[in-house]
């Protein structure tokens, strides 16, 4: 016999079940963070992360580093141009996702190809650093009740299957042939991120086909190093969902997905060599939550979205420009 963890609370659904004499919902209907499938997940992403810092704290600083200390590593850390301009790169794009709710890996993706990094390499970097950001933005939208569980659950396998792919695509293939390619890719989306700034949807009926969005969306977050947010939820709020819990979801499962294509990379490709990157991705990122919600306040969307949607337009053209000549 199921125990019912019943809502005593006076909330407007239980109002509308009092006057039809039925009894008060479950607490997981009025708190729908609550609901035992997303507390399982939410701490199934608490253990990965705290799992995921312990590794490599212990690698750090009792690991073979070539004959390095943990603290002479970190030192030489802040001592380098590379790191610092990682740290850049990552606050610049987190300052654009926490405005935006999307574009973190596009932009980050565009600038390390900008910069000399391969496809697979700049891909895994921002991959690998997305894991600590995407894992603390799900676990918060959990917790304020912004995640959708039948929503959620519909775009997390085709999302994992997908990243799964594009993670195989781009390391089977020469990262100067793929590059003009990918440049490609960021210019179309970033054309796209600019007429998201002047056009607006008509809201339609509910998506039919999540799953094959979530799987496209995946995948070219994957080979093209972001899009999961652009693809994924402009297109469901496009088709007249709920904000709230759509951005909530997407961002969530986007996590494990994440998890999925950063792990696909590192046993297809080996361990990237651009380990300063990505900590200077996920440094710059750390400090860019409060400015972006700052910024997101002062500015219009439709400013935000011209100006990253101009960035990534001009700098991916100039990677296509680099490429053929």
């Amino acid at each position: 016999m199921k125990i019912r963890d019943l809502d005593l609370s006076a909330s407007p659904v239980n109002a509308e079940h009092e006057a039809l004499g039925l009894p008060p919902v479950e607490d997981y209907v009025s708190h729908p963070g609550n609901h035992p499938i997303l507390r399982a997940a939410m701490w199934l992403a608490v253990m990965l992360l705290i799992s995921l810092l312990g590794t490599l704290a212990w690698r750090l600083f009792f690991g073979d580093n070539g004959g390095e200390s943990g603290l002479e590593i970190i030192e030489n850390t802040l001592n380098s141009p590379s790191f610092w301009s990682a740290v850049a790169v990552g606050f610049f794009a987190q300052v654009i996702d926490g405005a935006l709710g999307m574009a973190y890996g596009i932009t980050a993706t565009t600038f390390l190809l900008s910069a000399g990094a391969s496809p697979a390499a700049a891909s895994a970097s921002v991959h690998i650093a997305e894991v600590f950001t995407t894992g603390l933005s799900g676990i918060s939208h959990v917790k304020l009740g912004n995640v959708n569980k039948s929503l959620f659950l519909r775009l997390l396998l085709p999302g994992i299957i997908g990243a799964v792919l594009g993670a195989v695509l781009i390391t089977q293939f020469d990262g100067a042939v793929m590059k003009p390619f990918i440049s490609a890719y960021l210019l179309l989306m970033g054309l796209y991120i600019l007429s998201k700034a002047y056009h607006h949807v008509k809201q339609r009926k509910e998506p039919k086909h999540v799953a094959k969005l979530a799987l496209f969306g995946g995948f070219v977050d994957a080979a093209g190093g972001g899009g999961w947010g652009p693809v994924v939820t402009s297109s469901l709020l496009g088709s007249g969902s709920d904000p709230r819990t759509t951005i909530g979801s997407v961002n969530f499962a986007e996590f494990f997905l994440t998890i999925a294509s950063a792990t696909s990379f590192i046993l297809l490709a080996g361990e990237p060599s651009t380990w300063m990157m990505v900590a200077g991705l996920v440094f710059g990122g750390l400090f860019a939550a409060p400015f972006a919600a700052l910024l997101c306040k002062k500015l219009p969307a439709r400013t935000l979205l011209t100006i990253v949607g101009c960035l990534i337009t001009f700098i991916s053209a100039y990677n296509i420009y680099k490429a053929l000549a």
